[in-house]
This record gives C-alpha cells, structure tokens and sequence, in this order.
C-alpha cells in the first residue's frame, strides 16, 4: 500500500512540475521571464565591473607602495590574498542578491521601485497557487506602462506615492502574511466562508487594479497634454501661410 501511495505521490509530483512548465513557457510569465533575465544579466555586468574596479585600485595601490618600498614575496602574497577575499566577498553578496531579491525598499526612485517589484513577484510566484499566479500573470502586463509614466513623475507625487505604498509595503507584506500561514491551514474558512488562498488572491487581483488604474490615470493624462499641445500648435499655426522666400529678380 505504501508503495503504491509513494508512486501515485511521484505522479502528481511530475504532473505538477510539467503543468508549471508548460505555464511559464507562454503569455505574460514569458515575458516576466524574459525581463528577469536582462535584470539578471545587467546585475551579472555590474558585479564583474565592481569586481574589476575594486581589483583595478587595490594592485595600482601596491604598484604605488612597491615603487616607493619593496614589498617582497610575502607582501605580493598578502596582496593576491587580499584581493581573491575582496573579489568573492563581492560576487557572493552579488549572487545573493540575484538569487533572492527582497521586496522593494521605500527609498527608491519610481522607476527602479517597479523593476524591483517586477522581480519579486516574479521570483515568489512559483510558490503561491495556481489563481495567485494568474492575478499576478496580469499584474506584470500592467508593470512595462507603469514604470514608462511612473519613471517621469517626483516620488513625492500622490499618484506615485499610492503605487509605491502598494508595491513596497502592502502586497509584499500580504504574500509574507500568506507565506507564513502552514500549508494545512490555508483551505479552513474563516468567518466570512473563505479560505486564506481566497483572501491571497482577493488582496492581489485588487492590488492588480489599483496599479492597472494608476497606470491608465498616468497615460490618459498624457493623451490629454498631447492633445493640448496639439491643438494649440494648430491654432497658432494651422492656418498661417508659410511665406516661401523669394529670389531676387535679376
């Protein structure tokens, strides 16, 4: 009986794992998939010219020192050292950050707050069910737009100001609130007849809305300064003739 139990275990087990890949191959989770990699690989670039930067200073201080004082076998040792703990110092605090990016944090622009939002819930999707993903599938379709009109506005500016509480301090702290919560609890309801994976994805579709109705306030408001512009470029010069200039009869 155990054994039979453990196979059918491993067959859900590989049924689940093929369902999540073929999930994440299509639609919006490509597309986040796609943004996390060039996230990742820019992080890769800046770690490698922190590193060479950081070596770059280090030997031209001890070519300087060696030019005033030889430093000998043991002091050109003492520099390799000093130099490999300072290099994997660097690429291990850079590899921790590639691997688990925390929630954005309060002090960042507008722009790099939605690229660090875009990634976190990328990075925690996987770990939420299978609703959860989808309202958060549709969130990152919203996330290219609103950093596009988020990135020209002062963090101080209420709109912003509502859109950065959300994506830095409440749906982070509603997926931590979830995440804590034991998996054998999460399908008892509570006193209004829902389950803690029903609150999960109430709390994230309304938090979709909230940012898709940030973004689309931003960009009609930017429709509407166009079509100002616009109209007055045409009332001031719509209808003046453009005087050709004229060549000087001979």
């Amino acid at each position: 009986m155990t054994e039979v139990t453990d196979k059918v275990e491993r067959a859900i087990a590989r049924f689940e794992r093929v369902t999540r890949q073929l999930d994440e191959r299509d639609g919006p989770s490509r597309e986040a998939a796609r943004r996390e990699r060039q996230r990742l690989n820019a992080g890769l670039g800046r770690t490698v010219l922190r590193v060479a930067i950081t070596l770059g200073v280090i030997w031209l201080t001890i070519i300087a020192i060696g030019l005033v004082k030889p430093i000998g076998m043991f002091g050109f040792l003492a520099a390799l050292l000093v130099s490999g703990v300072v290099a994997a110092v660097l690429i291990a605090r850079g590899g921790r950050q590639a691997i688990s990016p925390p929630a954005p944090s309060a002090d960042l622009p507008n722009g790099a707050m939605v690229e660090r939002f875009d990634s976190y819930i990328y990075r925690v999707r996987s770990a939420l069910p299978a609703p959860a993903r989808a309202e958060l599938d549709a969130m990152t379709q919203v996330l290219p737009s609103l950093k596009q009109t988020l990135s020209r506005l002062e963090t101080l500016d209420p709109t912003a100001q509502d859109a950065r509480r959300l994506m830095s301090i409440h749906l982070p702290g509603l997926i931590d609130r979830y995440m804590r919560v034991p998996p054998a609890y999460r399908q008892e309801r509570d006193g209004e007849d829902k389950t803690v994976d029903q609150r999960l994805v109430e709390g994230l579709a309304a938090s979709r809305a909230a940012l898709a109705e940030v973004s689309e306030q931003l960009a009609r408001a930017d429709v509407a300064a166009l079509e100002t512009q616009g109209r007055f470029i045409q009332s001031r010069y719509g209808e003046r003739p453009i005087e050709s200039e004229k060549t000087p009869s001979s």
